[in-house]
């Protein structure tokens, strides 16, 4: 691993919670057979579905994996509360109903796998994803399928190509939405967002839209038991998220930000979302702080 790659202090054993109430085994076993039916109801829609209509179907298949994991999506548009859960399609924004929404980056903090699955399900947009998940049997075909852009964040020599294939996107219209911590932490603390993938926006003259994302237990408070972190496994993790008996994700979608340089924007972006969320980022190798 490159030396410059980005890290994390969390860990399963110190930073993951037990749920506080927690799912009886009917009610796994249900929500597991049904996430396993989404995921392959999505394998045909990922290879025929093309175009603007493939985000809408992006969006709504992610909607659907959630529904079936027992994860409920609240969405806040800048501090205003949707009712009700995720915003319906026409709540939703899109190149169709707003040009001026389509073209722009969103960039969010980063706790779990499910965040991309998240991401998707609040705002019609094509995910920047590590390169090697097009290789995940069945998960590559989807992020394929899905119009994932990949990055390869472990070399310095790739990324120009791949900050130059987000900014084309962008300049085509589309919103692109990235994870610019670079990995993932549990939720009690934060990382830096790395500048790199801004320079997509600088060069495209789009904006970004930064979005907070935080999980807690139905009228409960914040719980990482959806972190993926450390030496985690997908497995381990997927049984956690079922486990949970009402996990809710918050997103908060934050007003755009605007600037020349990516260092700045980075700054801007990640300012916002620690101001969202409470959770301040941290130095590498820092403790992550009690959750509260």
């Amino acid at each position: 691993m490159s030396p410059w790659f980005p890290t994390s202090p969390c860990t399963t054993t110190r930073c993951v919670d037990v749920p506080m109430r927690a799912a009886g085994v009917l009610r796994k076993v249900l929500r597991g057979l049904a996430a396993v039916l989404v995921v392959l109801a999505g394998v045909p829609l990922a290879r025929l579905v093309r175009g603007t209509a493939r985000r809408r179907v992006t969006l709504a298949w992610s909607r659907a994996l959630l529904r079936a994991l027992g994860v409920k999506v609240e969405v806040r548009q800048g501090f205003a509360f949707f009712a009700g859960a995720v915003p319906s399609a026409e709540e939703t924004p899109s190149e169709e109903t707003d040009p001026a929404q389509g073209a722009r980056l969103v960039v969010a903090n980063h706790i779990s796998w499910l965040d991309p699955l998240v991401v998707a399900a609040a705002l019609p947009c094509r995910l920047v994803a590590k390169s090697e998940v097009s290789t995940w049997p069945v998960v590559g075909g989807l992020a394929t399928g899905s119009g994932a852009l990949p990055i390869a964040r472990d070399s310095l020599l790739e990324l120009p190509g791949a900050v130059a294939r987000i900014a084309d996107a962008l300049r085509s219209g589309e919103t692109v939405a990235a994870f610019p911590e670079g990995t993932t932490w549990c939720g009690r603390g934060s990382g830096t967002f790395r500048p790199a993938v801004f320079q997509a926006a600088v060069d495209a003259g789009v904006s970004v839209t930064p979005v907070a994302i935080a999980y807690r237990e139905a009228e409960g408070p914040r719980t990482t038991a959806p972190a993926y972190v450390g030496d985690d496994t997908l497995a381990a993790s997927l049984l956690r998220v079922i486990a949970v008996r009402n996990l809710v994700v918050e997103v908060t979608i934050l007003p755009p930000v605007n600037a020349a340089d990516r260092k700045e924007l980075a700054g801007l972006a990640e300012a916002a979302v620690a101001s969202a969320t409470g959770r301040l980022p941290l130095p590498r190798h820092t403790p992550a702080p009690a959750l509260t």
